[in-house]
């Protein structure tokens, strides 16, 4: 099961408290406050691991809870720290506080760590109290109250590539052709219900593509789980906007202006991504008028069309090393900043 967005409820570790002591001991009648301080209460800290690939551990456990510190004793002995809470997420992590909406961190990379809930102090002993006016303190502090917060984590597929489209369009069935991904491949709507990647290599060169679940008119809005599935476009540089030219109850060129406009009203950065458009199923008689249709609406707004057949692997060549090059430009210029 894919699971990218979970509320979770953190605390970190309370503090130990301070101890009231006096020392005892033969030959020193007049022993002085020997009471220590407690021990720091534990932090929560997320940490990123490029092993895990969704939320689901969250699911069964919720709450997450950091080793409180111990308690002062006598003879100065400070009480032991508590021990940090180390949760491990998926790369691609963000973290929100869910009740004022802010984003804590973005964990991106391996063993990238983000600190969400501080331990409570240790409570000072009545030793910590002594002065030249007060020489018998009989005071010590509690330990103090670790930080708590509920959390937001939501999971957003890194990916070099995003291809996207209506269901069943030949997404899942192009990623396999071309990468070493698997996905399960059927014919009816809705059949990918989580992002699946591949890893595309050309000479040295290697990027990830993913396919994005089946989106429909509606899905900035929650129609068909679409809104569930656009924030992973969002960390893509380049957009496969794939369409299937075979189909004779649809219209291509809505199909290309809706996915588009549902891109915009999720957010206007979306849309601003490169895309490369592709009329898949070529092969097929029945996408010949389709495919024209499409090619001269779009070559008037001087986009180009790529044909292919998914199935078949035709055109795929040439659509990859499109790509390819648009990517490799990108994070050229990434680099060169």
């Amino acid at each position: 099961m894919f699971i990218d967005k979970v509320k979770i409820f953190i605390k970190g570790g309370d503090g130990g408290n301070g101890c009231v002591s006096f020392r005892r001991e033969r030959n020193i009648p007049k022993g002085g406050p020997d009471g220590g301080n407690g021990g720091k209460g534990g932090d929560v800290i997320l940490c990123g691991d490029r092993n895990l690939s969704t939320l689901i551990d969250f699911e069964l456990n919720k709450v997450f809870i950091a080793k409180r510190g111990g308690h002062g004793e006598g003879s100065n002995r400070y009480g032991k720290e508590g021990e940090d809470l180390i949760i491990k997420v998926p790369l691609g992590t963000v973290v929100k506080d869910f009740n004022t909406g802010e984003i804590l961190g973005d964990i991106v990379t391996h063993n990238q760590t983000l600190l969400v809930a501080r331990g409570g102090k240790g409570g000072r002993g009545n030793a910590s109290f002594k002065s030249s006016t007060f020489q018998a303190p009989k005071i010590a502090e509690k330990g103090g109250k670790g930080e708590e917060k509920t959390l937001v984590l939501e999971l957003k597929v890194i990916a070099d590539v995003g291809i996207i489209g209506y269901p069943n369009v030949g997404k899942s069935t192009l990623l396999s052709k071309i990468s070493n991904a698997t996905p399960k491949i059927a014919d009816y709507p809705f059949t990918t219900l989580s992002p699946n990647l591949g890893v595309v290599k050309i000479e040295e060169f290697s990027f990830v593509w993913a396919d994005i679940p089946g989106l429909i008119k509606g899905a900035s809005k929650g129609t068909g789980l679409g809104d569930e599935f656009l924030r992973h476009i969002e960390r893509t540089l380049v957009l496969v906007h794939m369409i299937d030219v075979s189909a004779i109850d649809r219209d291509p060129i809505e199909d290309y202006e809706n996915i588009n406009n549902e891109l915009k009203l999720y957010s206007s950065e979306l849309v601003k991504k490169p895309q490369v458009v592709v009329a898949n199923k070529i092969d097929i008689l029945s996408s010949k008028e389709n495919f024209n249709r499409l090619k001269k609406y779009l070559s008037q707004r001087k986009i180009k069309l790529f044909g292919i057949s998914a199935l078949k692997s035709i055109g795929i060549k040439e659509l990859v090393f499109e790509v390819f090059n648009k990517v490799k430009k990108i994070k050229e210029s990434e680099r060169s900043k």
